[in-house]
């Protein structure tokens, strides 16, 4: 709960203008958070936020319905991606190597369509697609990216490896054959990381530049010296486990904002966890304020 609002005292209040004033919007995002962190219904967690204000982190408590508006606001998007990245920066001087991959929360959202492949009309459940990058030791997530269930994972990389490059000095950068391009490697090369992605049985050396002939005369002479770097992929395992175990692999929300930002909320609470973890683990001391590195993220109202 602390460091929760730690975090959410790093937005300013919207100007008031017109109409009826809303409620603080440092406590409309913390209560959006700690109600994904519960695992708890909109009406069932209310009993949380009344410790919280007892305890003077939010100013009150607001309306579960007000709460479950707030959640399908587009303009707070990119605002629970940027808490994403500040609950990461405690650990920059202890992440240097990482890895990419996706998973797929699942919702109550029904979808049909006719596929013009088998000639019938298909019915599924809708999903939500996560693409993270996360550090190996830790199992920080240092940058995501949400998309449908249809999005391809190999170009959502270059954003996710951009935004970690801004605060970490990576090393390495393993993932799947999935993520394997010519412009990927180069990226990754041209921010001073080694890209360990695994080729495919048709990949060939000719035709293509010099990263992807260093790392595919790699692969091939020497494979087990690139599979000890490339196994550290494994861990993407781990924080998706550690994930879905805590909240859950589904989500409650119906619109298409609300599913986005309550998958980003999950990561933000994965996040915390962490760093209460490496508190006890490696002494660190998590520290969410940005006020004094140029300042408060001010909201458009």
């Amino acid at each position: 709960m602390r460091l929760l609002r730690d975090l959410t005292d790093n937005f300013q209040q919207p100007e008031y203008k017109f109409g009826r004033p809303s409620l603080p919007f440092n406590d409309m995002l913390y209560s959006s958070v700690m109600k994904i962190f519960t695992t708890f219904s909109l009406r069932r967690f209310m009993s949380d936020m009344e410790i919280a204000k007892d305890k003077g982190y939010v100013a009150c408590v607001p309306c579960y319905a007000s709460i479950g508006h707030f959640m399908q606001r587009e303009d707070i998007t990119p605002l629970l991606a940027q808490m994403v990245i500040i609950t990461s920066l405690p650990l920059t001087s202890v992440e240097h190597d990482f890895t990419g991959d996706s998973t797929g929360f699942g919702t109550n959202v029904f979808q049909r369509w006719f596929s013009f492949k088998y000639g019938k009309e298909i019915s599924s459940k809708r999903g939500v697609k996560c693409h993270f990058m996360t550090g190996v030791k830790t199992n920080i997530i240092t940058g995501v990216k949400i998309t449908t269930e249809f999005d391809n994972d190999c170009p959502q990389l270059p954003e996710l490896v951009n935004k970690t490059a801004e605060h970490f000095d990576m090393d390495e950068v393993s993932c799947d054959k999935m993520y394997l391009s010519q412009d990927n490697l180069e990226l990754i090369d041209n921010h001073g990381a080694m890209p360990y992605i695994p080729f495919k049985s048709n990949s060939k050396a000719r035709n293509h530049g010099s990263v992807w002939k260093k790392m595919y005369y790699l692969f091939m002479l020497k494979n087990d010296e690139f599979l000890q770097h490339y196994h550290k992929r494994s861990n993407a395992e781990s924080t998706v486990q550690m994930i879905k175990s805590k909240f859950g692999d589904f989500v409650r929300s119906k619109i298409w904002t609300a599913q986005i930002n309550e998958v980003l909320c999950k990561i933000i609470c994965h996040n915390i966890c962490v760093n209460i973890q490496e508190m006890h683990e490696l002494g660190i001391e998590p520290n969410f304020c940005v006020k004094s590195q140029q300042s408060v993220y001010k909201v458009e109202p």
